[in-house]
């Protein structure tokens, strides 16, 4: 049997043992705070992605604008 497909996929047993793990070290208290930092942390992570889309975008239209 292969091995590396039993790491493939996360059923809702594993998502339940992490939850508990997690709230045993962390505690009840101390998961809301937890989460908003997990938050805040994707919405600056995906805000840096846009911009360097958007600095991409703007140096191809630059180098075809140049090119003419």
């Amino acid at each position: 049997m292969n091995h590396l497909l039993l790491f493939g996929t996360i059923g809702a047993t594993e998502v339940i043992i992490l939850a508990l793990i997690v709230l045993l070290l962390f505690g009840g208290k101390k998961i809301p705070e937890l989460m908003r930092g997990i938050g805040k942390g994707v919405k600056s992570f995906k805000d840096g992605m846009k911009g360097v889309e958007e600095d991409l975008k703007e140096t191809n239209s630059e180098e075809k604008e140049e090119k003419k």
